[in-house]
Parts: structure tokens; sequence; C-alpha cells
């Protein structure tokens, strides 16, 4: 399991908002790590609740390819 964000920061520091290594967080502060880790927990909480019916990962696909495709004819017919 990866550490949790309050796991990487040196509590140490006296600076308000300690600024977190690029190399272990893409995030600038902890407080953004933060605010990102509850929104996001958030948005799959709200898909696991979602009463709607899943769609099959391969259906899903086929319908892509087929926009794709769709949007490159266009493309090249104009």
């Amino acid at each position: 399991m990866a550490a949790r964000y309050d796991e990487l920061i040196d509590y140490g520091s006296t600076e308000m908002a300690k600024r977190l290594d690029p190399l272990i967080s893409e995030f600038d502060t902890f407080e953004d790590a933060e605010r990102y880790d509850e929104w996001f927990r958030a948005e799959v909480e709200a898909s696991l609740s979602d009463p709607s019916p899943c769609i099959p990962h391969d259906q899903v696909m086929a319908e892509m390819e087929d926009l794709i495709e769709a949007k490159r004819k266009a493309r090249h017919d104009r």
C-alpha cells in the first residue's frame, strides 16, 4: 500500500505549508495533497454508490473505437 501524504511530511519543519518532494508527490504542499485525496475519495465513493448499471469494458472500447473512426472519417472528408 502506498504511503499516505501525512507519512511523507517532516512535522519538525517550521514552515506552515511544507513543500513536498516532487520525486514523492505531484503536489506542492501537504494541504494540496490532502484536498485532492478528499476529493478523490468522494468521487470513488459516489461512483461505488451509483445504482446505474455497469457497462462492460469491451462495449465501451468498441463504442470509442467507432467514435474515433467516425471523427477520423469526418476530418478526412472535409
